[in-house]
């Protein structure tokens, strides 16, 4: 079997690699050289995946639990500060710490033994289900080398930092399986987790697979689990006229819900399954949709929709009360009285086993409608190919309504799962971003005591990086100050002068008044009067919005500020 320290060398060997090639010719020769179990499992490993796509969130281990753990088996409860002053990153940490015990382990743990550890600490529920997980994750690195615990902590934390992206290694997949790079990447559309990507691939029925992903036969079928296709994304733009200028006459507006995105898959038998744009299944969460889909009389579908909440009258509430219902398991017969939620649907990605991803979009809402008129399925307003002043109009009525804005969609533009295509974009009536918490700073006076001066980043080219922009204190209240300090220090990698610095986890939407050239940021740019309009619980840090966003938001000012002086 293959060890796990193997593993680890081939992403300290990673770490090193700059040529894009050159990683992904390594990291093929490595996975061809496992079973195919093995590979499965080093391919999530190798992207900081702990478990497949979409179980994530049942893990529950915080980096802060990971470094209290090891600095009591190490003894450096008191170093911390010492020992992050002095590493490159969490996992480098990791292994400083422990390099201080007296013998360090012989190397022993293969990768099935790692997966079969994250795998049982994911299925602790219940009664003290918290201090039994840190209890096996205690067991592990006790046993683990200290080369072998720093690849642990990165995998859990989710930083690799070694140059490895999802999209270089799926060109890694291609490689040991010797397909074309377009199949793959077809293939891994349609299953979303690398690992299943992988031990398809080297099984006896590879080419059926690929065929089957081809040639467009939907992932829905009673005898087996749905799995959810990553949503599409997409693009900003600045207004209404810029929709035009990007996607030509042809295009369709719809209303911005301010809701979660859900993807509802509908199987033979009334089976309904609803999972959340980071692919957890939320059904038991959402009741409601569940008997609102079993309407479908059979039909087999994936709808792709928003849900809001509501008040009594049907009126939308705020994101904030949505998310009181998602993720939500007990009580939920009180919750759904409490906080009704509605589901909109705008897209149909597959019906009566037959996908549509590859239909253009006009096709795609044609059959929505006549699948959602028939089952009184609600859909977003839409305006289907309108002149500049109705789309202009649709759009200001969408604002003075309470919407967020506008999406911009071609009529032309296939649905293209986990990609922010330019097929569509959003228009927002306020000017924000979705930025990424990457550090904060100790409060005083009436913050005293709080982490509550947040440093804002955006997506850096790199798959791991990401670039300050700004800082803000403003958008919260006390409240919300105490309990974004609770968590922010659960995701605490160091401290010094005040400032703690943080895994890249928490997103926020931040409204600003607009862009200026800067020194005091890396970016060479800064947010004017930021502030945070919301915490987006339903994207990670890789949905954050890029550094390129950011210049393009920078250059379509009109008049742009100059910095202000240091």
């Amino acid at each position: 079997m293959a060890s796990l320290y193997n593993f680890a060398l081939i992403c300290q060997a990673l770490s090193q690699t700059q040529s894009r090639l050159q990683i992904a010719e390594a990291v093929a020769t490595f996975l061809a050289s496992l079973d195919p179990a093995e590979a499965a499992i080093s391919a999530r490993f190798l992207i900081g995946r702990a478990t497949e796509q979409g179980d994530e969130k049942r893990l529950q281990i915080s980096g802060r639990a990971v470094w209290k753990i090891v600095a009591e088996i190490a003894g450096a409860e008191d170093q911390g500060e010492e020992i992050f002053a002095t590493a490159e990153d969490f996992g480098d940490a990791i292994e400083i710490a422990l390099k201080n015990r007296s013998p360090d382990p012989t190397p022993s743990l293969t990768i099935t033994e790692l997966d079969a550890k994250f795998r049982e600490i994911a299925e602790i529920e219940g009664r003290h289900a918290r201090g039994r997980k840190l209890e096996a994750l205690r067991e592990l690195f006790i046993r683990a080398s200290a080369m072998e615990a720093k690849y642990i902590a990165k995998i859990l934390i989710g930083e690799m930092r070694h140059g490895m992206s999802e999209g270089v290694l799926i060109e890694a997949i291609a490689k040991m399986a010797s397909r074309p790079v377009a199949e793959v990447r077809r293939l891994h559309m349609l299953e979303s987790d690398v690992g299943r990507v992988v031990a398809t691939l080297r099984s006896s029925g590879a080419d059926k697979a690929i065929a089957s992903a081809l040639s467009g036969v939907a992932p829905v079928a009673a005898e087996r689990a749905p799995k959810p296709l990553k949503p599409m994304l997409a693009q900003p733009a600045g207004d209404v006229a810029e929709a035009f200028a990007v996607l030509g006459p042809d295009l369709a507006l719809e209303h911005k819900l301010d809701g979660a995105r859900v993807q509802v898959h509908c199987a033979v038998g009334e089976s309904v399954r609803i999972f959340s744009r980071r692919l957890n299944e939320i059904t038991p969460s959402l009741p409601e949709v569940v008997e609102q889909m079993r309407a479908l009389s059979g039909r087999r579908a994936i709808i792709d929709g928003e849900v809001i909440a509501i008040d009594s009258a049907g009126r939308p509430q705020a994101f904030q009360e949505l998310m009181r219902r998602f993720g939500r398991t007990r009580e939920v017969d009180d919750a759904r009285v409490e906080q009704p939620i509605r589901l909109y649907a705008f897209d149909l990605l597959a019906l009566d086993g037959k996908l549509l991803i590859d239909r253009p979009y006009a096709e795609r809402i044609e059959a929505l409608d006549s699948l959602t008129t028939t089952a009184e399925i609600a859909t977003v307003g839409r305006v289907v190919r309108p002149r500049l002043p109705e789309a202009e109009k649709f759009y200001s009525e969408a604002v003075a309504a309470g919407f967020e804005g506008v999406m911009a969609k071609s009529i032309a533009s296939k649905y293209t799962p986990g990609v922010r295509g330019r097929g569509w974009l959003k228009i927002k009536y306020s000017r924000t971003l979705d930025l990424v918490i990457v550090a904060a700073e100790w409060g005083y006076g009436r913050r005293k005591g709080w982490l509550s001066n947040y440093h804002l980043a955006a997506r850096g080219e790199r798959a791991d990086e990401f670039v300050t922009i700004g800082k803000t204190f403003k958008g919260f209240t006390d409240d919300q100050f105490r309990e974004m300090t609770e968590r922010l220090l659960a995701l605490k990698i160091a401290e010094e002068h005040g400032v703690v610095t943080v895994r890249p986890a928490v997103v926020a939407e931040v409204a600003f008044n607009g862009i200026q050239r800067s020194p005091s940021y890396e970016s060479g740019m800064a947010l004017r009067f930021a502030r945070i309009v919301r915490i987006r619980d339903d994207r990670t840090a890789e949905g954050a919005d890029t550094i390129a966003t950011v210049t393009r938001e920078y250059e379509r000012q009109a008049l742009k500020p100059l910095a202000e002086k240091l």
